[in-house]
């Protein structure tokens, strides 16, 4: 069964709010249990809730802050989700505002993000 719009625009929804908000149990809750986080294609993605709890508890809640989150575009192929989005954010360890542009596939299964596999490039200004 392909993945409907409708899917497709909750979990994207339910990932911005979840990242804006810094709420790991919201991220969570669209993963699959065994689900896979790839942040950066060329290491080893973060697997299960676990591995991307801690992840999401590190780089998200403690490391950014002030964030925004602007949904692009996206396309749905049968099971995969492909979004593109531009977030903002305040990177506390570095000191320094961040803007990035991203496209994320997304293999879902059972509603769920079941693999995620992060592109993007990012620019820093400093904190004014």
């Amino acid at each position: 069964m392909s993945l409907t719009q409708t899917q497709a625009e909750t979990l994207l929804h339910t990932y911005s709010e979840a990242w804006t908000t810094q709420d790991t149990p919201k991220i969570l809750s669209i993963f699959t249990e065994d689900g896979t986080y790839h942040e950066r294609v060329l290491r080893e993605p973060m697997r299960g809730h676990s591995e991307i709890a801690a992840y999401w508890n590190s780089k998200v809640c403690t490391e950014q802050s002030n964030i925004e989150f602007k949904l692009l575009t996206y396309y749905t192929i049968e099971d995969t989700l492909i979004a593109e989005w531009e977030a903002w954010f305040d990177n506390n360890t570095d000191h320094v505002r961040v803007h990035m542009k991203e496209v994320a596939i997304m293999e879902i299964r059972d509603e769920k993000i079941a693999s995620l596999r992060e592109y993007w490039q990012s620019e820093k200004s400093p904190l004014l």
